[in-house]
């Protein structure tokens, strides 16, 4: 299963980690404009890593990553909540404002269309009412669908979202969904980093399964079976965080499937 799109981002074998060390293996792969991809796979699989690297903030330690005529400045990146400091002394509408820094620069004020815009992006997260308040008094789900409305407000084709619905009840969860699902009927390109294989499966055409190495990149169904998520956690508790990135030793049980990962993405890339 392939997206009609244009490449987006293309991945050549690219191996991403800190220090010299590994913490993603052997991507190779397209995303397509238009997509709506989840990023899944057990903790310690590498979910963050594969987005800091798309964004520059992780090391490149083979292969390369084609961001096709674009910049990470293109992008709009929304990190964990637990990267957020929330003690910042700013309301909501000065923190969703902050989304037009790009258009606007950090010290114009934002006119009557940016207004407009920042209204909307309130409205579409539910926080209408909302602009006056510290963004530290905000609960963990109100701070989440802020987030979102600056996200909103960036306007960028190509969103990635680093565990979005983590730690939110289930009506902000399907709140946010809506928004990422809207998102692709815009034919942006949405890349989320989620832990819930049942919403994956509701709303996600295509999954990419890591497991330090991609396990499987296609679509939905076909990557998220019950072999696949066996093996994906059987990698992760074997992987050994100290080794060379691509050592050749013939040693330790990810290393071996690596490439017949790569191999297997590039047939399913290509299908």
């Amino acid at each position: 299963m392939t997206s009609a799109g244009s490449p987006a981002l293309v991945f050549h074998d690219l191996t991403l980690g800190y220090d010299r060390r590994p913490a993603v293996h052997h991507l190779d792969g397209i995303v397509h404009e238009g997509d709506l991809l989840a990023v899944v796979g057990p903790n310690g699989a590498g979910k963050s890593t594969f987005l800091n690297g798309i964004v520059g903030q992780v090391a490149t330690l083979g292969g390369r990553l084609d961001l096709c005529g674009r910049t990470v400045r293109d992008f709009a990146y929304l990190p964990q909540r637990a990267e957020i400091d929330a003690s910042f002394p700013i309301n909501v509408h000065d923190f969703v404002a902050t989304g037009a820094w790009r258009r606007l620069g950090a010290w114009r004020r934002a006119g009557r269309e940016e207004e407009l815009r920042i209204a909307d992006a309130l409205a579409r997260v539910s926080l209408t009412g909302f602009e006056a308040r510290p963004i530290g008094t905000l609960s963990g789900g109100q701070l989440q669908r802020a987030l979102f409305a600056r996200t909103i407000v960036q306007d960028a084709r190509l969103i990635l979202l680093d565990e979005p619905c983590a730690a939110v009840d289930t009506r902000t969860s399907e709140d946010l969904l809506a928004v990422m699902t809207g998102w692709h009927r815009e034919r942006r390109t949405v890349i989320a980093a989620l832990h819930d294989l049942d919403q994956v499966r509701r709303a996600f055409p295509r999954t990419l399964l890591l497991a330090r190495n991609p396990v499987a990149w296609g679509s939905t169904a076909e990557v998220l079976t019950p072999e696949n998520l066996v093996r994906s956690r059987q990698l992760v508790e074997a992987w050994s965080s100290d080794r060379e990135p691509c050592a050749d030793d013939g040693h330790g049980p990810s290393h071996g499937h690596a490439h017949d990962h790569a191999t297997a993405h590039r047939k399913d890339a290509a299908a």
